[in-house]
């Protein structure tokens, strides 16, 4: 059902606005808000009743569900759980303006674009493109990548637990909660990003991304958005000291690396679906 699943988002998110209208958090937001001021910080308290108590109801929910109707009844509420786990807003598309900006030549209004529209700031219109190509990274990587690939592996529960520490995370005004997320979060980008890389070794550089994947590959306390970052502009072979001439056609190479990564995670996952 798994790969079904997947497919579906994939039609889902090609003809339809169905991921905008699951993805509502101001419930969700409300309660967290509504709990941390509700008592002292506590953030294993907080985290227990905004993501684990979710997870746990999603997981009985669907222990019920499937074994009725041969798993049919459960089929839409993975589809469900998937399309609001998926990360908010599209990557590419929120690039437009900015890509506007610099296709007309105007660096100082790619700066203040950027600065609106992707909370990014840069005094360099070079150092600009490589925060933007960054951005792209790491925003398909959260957004797509580590959710299925958490769906994939431990099921729906996962992919919503990913999602609920990324939205606490982003909202949560208790700086020990927050820590006390980044730390989950850290540990639950270590094995996604790592696959991430292997896939941009193969559709991409692979020599120089394997060399800076086996220096770094057990290292715990390395932080999932650098990583990404310099993994995929290794793999696309942009230099370190790349300008902003090219800054669209270097978005334009970047994306199509990752719809490269995208196409062998779904090949993969069909294998394994097959052969398993």
């Amino acid at each position: 059902m798994s790969f079904l699943v997947l497919v579906l988002v994939l039609w889902i998110e090609k003809f339809s606005a169905l991921r905008r209208r699951v993805q509502r958090d101001g419930f969700f937001v409300g309660e967290l808000l509504r709990v941390e001021r509700g008592r002292q910080p506590r953030p294993w308290l907080t985290l227990a009743i905004m993501v684990l108590a979710p997870v746990l109801l999603l997981a009985l929910l669907l222990h019920v569900l499937q074994p009725v109707a041969y798993g049919l009844l459960a089929l839409p509420v993975h589809l469900l759980v998937l399309l609001y786990s998926l990360g908010r807003g599209d990557a590419k598309a929120a690039l437009g303006p900015l890509r506007d900006a610099w296709r007309r030549g105007d660096e100082q209004g790619a700066l203040h674009v950027a600065e609106r529209d992707l909370d990014l700031r840069a005094e360099q219109p070079g150092e600009l493109s490589r925060q933007v190509q960054g951005h792209l990274l790491w925003q398909a990587y959260q957004s797509f990548f580590a959710v299925i690939f958490w769906y994939f592996l431990l099921g729906p529960a996962a992919a919503l637990a990913y999602r609920l520490l990324a939205l606490t995370l982003e909202h949560s005004r208790q700086a020990s909660v927050q820590a006390l997320t980044g730390r989950l979060r850290h540990w639950l980008d270590w094995l996604p990003v790592r696959a991430l890389g292997i896939s941009f070794a193969l559709v991409g550089n692979f020599v120089a991304v394997g060399r800076v994947m086996l220096h770094d590959l057990l290292n715990g306390q390395l932080r999932a958005e650098p990583w990404v970052v310099q993994l995929g502009r290794v793999a696309d072979d942009i230099p370190e000291d790349d300008g902003a001439e090219q800054a669209n056609q270097r978005l334009d190479s970047l994306w199509d690396l990752l719809l490269r990564s995208a196409v062998l995670w779904y090949v993969v996952f069909a294998l394994f679906t097959v052969f398993a």
